[in-house]
C-alpha cells in the first residue's frame, strides 16, 4: 500500500495567527512537525498542503508542497484536494501543530488501513484536568478496536462511580483520549468529503462523526503518546521545556 503523509497548514488561526511559522526552540513549528513525520517508516512521501505562500516557502525547504484553495472549510477538505492529484492508495493526515509527534503513531495509524477504510489513534486519559475539558475529545471502542463514538464529554458515564472524585473515576475505567491523526484509504477520503455535514458532527463539531453516521468503520489504535499540541502562544514555552528535557535526558 502506497501511503503518503499530508500536513494541512494555514496561516490564519483565530487563536494563534501565523502559528506554523512560530519559532519553537529556534525552529518554526512546521519544521518540527515535518522532521518528526520524516522519521516515520510507513510514509512513501510527505506533503504540506497550504494556501499561504510564506508557509509554502518554508515547507519547500524540507518536503513537497501542494498549494490548495483558500476556501476549504476544514483540513480534511484541503487534504482531499491534494489526494485527488496523487497516485497513492492511502493518506495519513498529520496535524501541523504537534512538534513532538511520535513517528511510531504515524506508522501504527498507517498499518491499521490494511484492515479498515479509516483509522485514528487514542491513548489512555491520565490527566484529571482533561476529564471534563471539551477540547480533549474522548472515544469509546468496540472489542475489535473500532470506534463506537467520539465526544467532547467524558464517555462512558460511570453510573456507580459518577459521584466519586475524577481521579477515582480514571482509575475505575480506562478512558481513552482521542489523538487528532487520521488515516484514510484514498477512495474513503474522497467519498467522505462529498457527504454533507451530519447532525452529530454539527452538534459536537467533530468531523469524524460524519464517518460514523454513514456507517464507515474507524479503526482505533491505542498508543502511549499523549499528544502535545500548540493551540495558543502560551503553549510555545511548554513545548520548549519538553524539548529541552528530552535533549537533556538523551
Amino acid at each position: 500500500m502506497r501511503v503518503v503523509g499530508v500536513i494541512p497548514a494555514r496561516y490564519g488561526s483565530s487563536r494563534f495567527p501565523g502559528k506554523p511559522l512560530a519559532l519553537i526552540a529556534g525552529k518554526p513549528l512546521l519544521q518540527h512537525v515535518i522532521q518528526r513525520c520524516q522519521l516515520a517508516k510507513a510514509l512513501h512521501e510527505l506533503i504540506v498542503a497550504t494556501d499561504d505562500e510564506q508557509i509554502a516557502k518554508l515547507a519547500a525547504r524540507f518536503c513537497r508542497v501542494e498549494m490548495t484553495s483558500p476556501t476549504h472549510p476544514s483540513g480534511t477538505d484541503r487534504i482531499a484536494e491534494v489526494v485527488q492529484r496523487l497516485d497513492c492508495d492511502a493518506v495519513v493526515n498529520v496535524q501541523g501543530d504537534e512538534p513532538l509527534m511520535d513517528p511510531g503513531v504515524i506508522d501504527a495509524v498507517a498499518a491499521a488501513l490494511a484492515q479498515a477504510p479509516m483509522s485514528t489513534a487514542a491513548t489512555r486519559l491520565q490527566d484529571p484536568a482533561e476529564y471534563d475539558n471539551p477540547n480533549v475529545v474522548k472515544v469509546v471502542v468496540s472489542a475489535t478496536g473500532q470506534a463506537l463514538y467520539f465526544s467532547r464529554r467524558p464517555i462512558p458515564y460511570l453510573r456507580e462511580a459518577a459521584t466519586r472524585p475524577v481521579v477515582e473515576q480514571l482509575a475505575a475505567f480506562p478512558f481513552l483520549k482521542h489523538l487528532g491523526i487520521y488515516g484514510y484509504r484514498r477512495s474513503t477520503l474522497l467519498q467522505l468529503v462529498q457527504w454533507p455535514v451530519s447532525a452529530l458532527e454539527q452538534a459536537e463539531k467533530l468531523e469524524q462523526l460524519r464517518a460514523l453516521e454513514h456507517g464507515l468503520p474507524i479503526a482505533v489504535v491505542q498508543v502511549d503518546y499523549q499528544g502535545i499540541g500548540v493551540d495558543v502562544p502560551e503553549d510555545v514555552e511548554r513545548v520548549e521545556r519538553l524539548l529541552n528535557a528530552g535533549q537533556a535526558s538523551g
